[in-house]
C-alpha cells in the first residue's frame, strides 16, 4: 500500500545523514580559532550603532503589519484574475465576482480608515 513511497523515504533518509554526517565532522575536524572578530555583532557590514535595546516608535510596526496585510491580501486577487474566466465558464462567475467585491470593499474600508487615523503619514 504505501511500497510507492520507500523512495522517497531513502532519499529523506540519505539526506538527513548527510546532512549530519557533515555537521558532526566539521564539528570534530575543523579548527577553532575564536577571535573578538568573530564574536562581534555583524549588521550589513555596518559597526553596531546604539543598544540592541533601543525603543522604537510604535508607527514603524503599524507600518510594517499595514505592509504586510494589504500586500497578502492583494497577492490573494491574483488567483482569482488567473481563474476568473473559468468561474464565468461554470456559471458560478456572479457569485464569485460579488465576493471579491466584498473583499476589494473591506480591503478599501481599511484603507480609507487608516488614512484616516493618519497611518499613512510617514513623517510623523
Amino acid at each position: 500500500m504505501l511500497t510507492p513511497y520507500i523512495p522517497i523515504l531513502i532519499l529523506f533518509v540519505l539526506a538527513a545523514g548527510f546532512a549530519v554526517t557533515n555537521i558532526g565532522l566539521s564539528e570534530l575536524l575543523g579548527r577553532m580559532r575564536p577571535s573578538i572578530g568573530k564574536a562581534d555583532a555583524y549588521e550589513c557590514g555596518m559597526s553596531v550603532q546604539g543598544s540592541a535595546r533601543m525603543r522604537l516608535s510604535i508607527h514603524f510596526y503599524l507600518v510594517a503589519v499595514l505592509f504586510i496585510l494589504f500586500d497578502v491580501e492583494s497577492l490573494l486577487l491574483v488567483p482569482w484574475a488567473v481563474a476568473a474566466r473559468s468561474f464565468q465558464a461554470a456559471g458560478v462567475g456572479g457569485f464569485v465576482l460579488a465576493e471579491v467585491a466584498a473583499f476589494v470593499a473591506v480591503l478599501g474600508l481599511g484603507l480609507a480608515w487608516v488614512w484616516k487615523k493618519g497611518g499613512l503619514d510617514w513623517d510623523r
